[in-house]
């Protein structure tokens, strides 16, 4: 499933929080870092599922992009606790 949103923090500031978020609010389907660039982070968690964000500034804002199969609930939660953007 994939999931977006707008905020208005900076990409780097939503990999972070996105690195907290599954590695200590989701325990009992954590998900770490395993790849990450410029733009994007993939996690990887229970059973080798993964997560993927991507983000990009556009329109004022920094668009947050998430895709996976296993953690929907997990990724629709963590996108609701950035702030979002008025554009």
């Amino acid at each position: 499933m994939v999931f977006e949103t707008t905020t208005t923090l900076a990409a780097d500031e939503v990999f972070a929080r996105a690195k907290r978020f599954f590695a200590e609010r989701v325990p009992h389907t954590a998900a770490f870092p395993e790849r990450e660039g410029p733009g994007f982070l993939v996690l990887r968690g229970q059973g080798g599922e993964e997560v993927a964000l991507a983000a990009v500034v556009r329109d004022g804002g920094t668009h947050v992009r998430g895709s996976t199969l296993l953690f929907d609930q997990a990724v629709g939660r963590f996108l609701s606790t950035l702030p979002t953007s008025a554009a």
